[in-house]
């Protein structure tokens, strides 16, 4: 089979059978990860049947895993880290601890102290995938919890780093003292060269680049650029700095996500990573082989209870010794009770090395298999235990991460006003002045960089098309009370469907110009307020008409008669 066709049979199949099971999944209240996981035993060389081509597989699945990272940077500021530096610093407290635990454990099964120190850091490390994929299912990644378990993940990415850049220096056939203690410097100096770079040179170029790009108006080219900026520092920081391609991804995604173009890239140019996570799962299935587990059942046992149990509850325990609540404790914790992508890759280039058996680095994709599975179940959990805790006394008031983001804002009058012509400019004057906040929508970046420069705090802009779901999210559109669609241009129909999925509490009042798309509207939404263009023309002409023979107070005759036309 061709390289091109071996890439397009990969994604039909593995996509098709993905669908299939992650459907069947989600129908008995499991997570579709759980299917994906499934889909990728199935197609995987070592189950009869379908076989995809696992290096392409695993290709597209790092491309997902840029893409995610890029998302998550874009949502992540350097000051929340600064924020959560205590949480990120207790990750290295816990990659201790389960690295100790599992050393202890694996000695009895007669391993070598170095077999099993590196066993221990491969399951140590959680995946970022799954984590934050779990996080966004349950609506927790934007918030602080979300952002303490990111910088807890980054901690943990940036350890596992050091380490799969000194393993050679360790074990490689030019291994010494000298070259140790140079490499571990260097390694340091690339990763600090890196970081400046992204956050202080790229914070100048590449808002510079997507602002000329987003100015031709051209969509398919303001998607390209993000994505060849994502994929294009990632690819620089494997290369030239020796760092994860997945740090480079999340460290551009900062800089995006700090200019006036963050919206618009989440909205258009993100949603295919939704794709190529799905790859990730079926890559990760496609590496189990069924056939070792008959050998290797104790070590699976040991490994599965190291990061369903020991890992959660040690990450519970550090984050609660930090003295952050409760509730945030159990999430992270719990979130963190699995491992993914870096711990395939340290254990990968340990069996390289002669470190590990290939029958070790097939337990830990089963296990990272089950735990997966688990975790994404496990996680509904939730609720039920911090009730339980609030029983015994650990806190006193029980409400969920998403209940603390809307009692924020629940006493917050909001308003969405999309376009700012002179009809959106005067409607959020008015609104303003009647201390409403109003959130703009508009697609011209001079536009939103002139309303961000007026510093009104109640004024927020946003850069992005508003029929794009993920934009009217942006917007705080579950707490708004109203949208209003101040310019005929917009797509009126698209944005009302978005939108009443979003929040049915929410009043819609449209600009349009022609009265047949008043009457598809109306017909839509009976709670919609539309006013034509056409009836204003009608009024101001039927005045001038009137006019000649003296009639006065006729307008709301006139109103009543295009009324009953719509």
């Amino acid at each position: 089979m061709s390289n091109g066709i071996g890439l397009l049979f990969t994604l039909t199949s593995g996509l098709t059978v993905a669908l299939i099971l992650g459907y069947i999944a989600q129908k008995i209240k499991l997570s579709p990860l759980v299917g994906y996981l499934l889909a990728g035993i199935m197609v995987s060389p070592h189950s009869p049947g379908i076989v995809a081509d696992m290096s392409i597989a695993q290709q597209c699945a790092e491309i997902g895993i840029v893409l995610l990272m890029f998302g998550v940077g874009m949502h992540f500021k350097l000051e929340d880290f600064i924020s959560v530096k205590n949480i990120a610093v207790g990750a290295l407290i816990q990659i201790a601890t389960c690295t100790t635990v599992t050393t202890i454990l694996i000695k009895f099964l007669g391993w070598s102290w170095t077999s099993a120190i590196i066993l221990g850091l491969s399951i140590s490390v959680a995946s970022t995938v799954v984590l934050t994929r779990v996080f966004s299912d349950n609506k927790l990644l934007h918030t602080p919890t979300g952002h303490a378990a990111i910088g807890w993940l980054i901690m943990e990415d940036l350890f596992t780093i050091v380490v799969l850049v000194l393993l050679p220096a360790f074990f490689g056939k030019t291994a010494s003292n000298h070259n140790l203690f140079l490499t571990f410097i260097i390694t340091i100096a690339k990763l600090a060269v890196l970081v400046v770079f992204a956050l202080i040179v790229g914070k100048k170029v590449i808002p510079f680049l997507l602002e000329h790009i987003a100015k031709t108006g051209n969509r398919e080219l303001f998607i390209l650029s993000v994505l060849v900026i994502a994929l294009g520092i990632s690819v620089c920081a494997a290369e030239f700095f020796g760092a994860s391609m997945a740090l480079g991804a999340f460290l551009a995604g900062m800089v995006v996500g700090q200019s006036d173009f963050s919206a618009r890239a989440t909205s258009e140019a993100l949603p295919i990573s939704d794709v190529f996570s799905v790859l990730f799962f079926v890559s990760v299935g496609m590496l189990f082989d069924i056939s070792t587990l008959k050998s290797s059942w104790p070590l699976i046992i040991i490994l599965l209870f190291v990061v369903l149990f020991v890992k959660p509850i040690g990450a519970t325990l550090i984050i609660k010794f930090l003295k952050q609540p409760v509730k945030k404790a159990i999430a992270i914790g719990t979130a963190l009770g699995q491992i993914g992508e870096f711990s395939f890759i340290l254990a990968s280039l340990a069996v390289s090395y002669g470190i590990m058996s290939k029958d070790a680095y097939n337990a830990i994709i089963f296990v990272s298999i089950i735990t997966i599975t688990f975790n994404t179940t496990i996680y509904r959990w939730i609720p039920s235990i911090i009730k339980f805790l609030q029983k015994k006394g650990y806190f006193k008031t029980y409400y969920t991460i998403t209940d603390e983001i809307e009692n924020e804002t629940k006493d917050l009058r909001h308003v969405i006003v999309i376009g700012y012509g002179p009809v959106g400019r005067t409607i959020s004057k008015i609104l303003l002045q009647k201390e409403i906040n109003v959130t703009v929508i508009e697609m011209n970046i001079d536009t939103v960089k002139k309303i961000k420069s007026q510093n009104i705090k109640e004024l927020r802009a946003i850069y992005g098309d508003a029929s794009q779901r993920e934009i009217l999210i942006m917007s705080a559109i579950q707490t708004a009370e109203a949208i209003v669609i101040s310019t005929p241009f917009a797509p009126a129909q698209e944005i009302t469907e978005i939108a009443k999925s979003l929040n049915s509490r929410i009043k819609i009042l449209v600009h349009t110009t022609y009265s047949e798309n008043a009457k598809e509207l109306r017909k839509k939404n009976s709670d919609m307020i539309v006013r034509s263009g056409e009836g204003s023309v009608a009024l101001a002409l039927s005045r001038e008409v009137f006019s000649i023979y003296g009639t006065t107070n006729f307008e709301e005759e006139i109103d009543k008669i295009y009324k009953e036309l719509l």
